[in-house]
């Protein structure tokens, strides 16, 4: 039988957790494994105990995690929260075509796979143009020049 992922926003606890603390520290290791009500034993996959890690590690931090499958739709304000950029913004990405979207009516809807590809290939384009401006400032001996701050370290 095969359950359908809902997504849900879990809170970190109200208070420093010592429970909590313990399986961070225990998750510093390197792989682990899930033991059952019945003491029935499994090794979890890299990818799981990556993810598990994550979660702990954010909620150590007094983060809330949101667990959402990637056929997940969005509003245009949820994709906009979660590239960290306004509404009108993202509308206008989608309008430009950079990403894909339907209409549910007089709404449009994004899905969560498309607005994490976006984030990616965006953050690609980025570093690339970082790369760029660096090595001109190289070339052009500006990389090392006074920029009128003084350094106090």
């Amino acid at each position: 039988m095969t359950s359908v992922l809902e997504q849900h926003t879990v809170l970190p606890p109200a208070e420093h957790d010592p429970g909590l603390a313990a399986v961070r520290a225990t998750l510093h290791n390197q792989t682990a494994t899930l033991v059952g009500p019945d003491g029935t034993q499994v090794v979890l996959p890299p990818e799981v105990y990556r993810v598990l890690r994550d979660v702990v590690e954010a909620m150590s931090q007094g983060l809330a995690i949101t667990i959402a499958p990637h056929n997940t739709q969005l509003t245009t304000q949820e994709a906009a929260d979660l590239l960290g950029m306004s509404r009108p913004t993202v509308i206008r990405l989608l309008e430009a075509g950079e990403i894909p979207f339907r209409m549910r009516g007089r709404h449009r809807r994004v899905m969560l796979a498309d607005v994490v590809d976006y984030h990616r290939r965006l953050k690609v384009l980025q570093r690339a143009a970082l790369r760029e401006m660096a090595r001109e400032a190289v070339e052009d001996g500006s990389y090392d020049a006074d920029s009128g701050f003084i350094q106090t370290r």
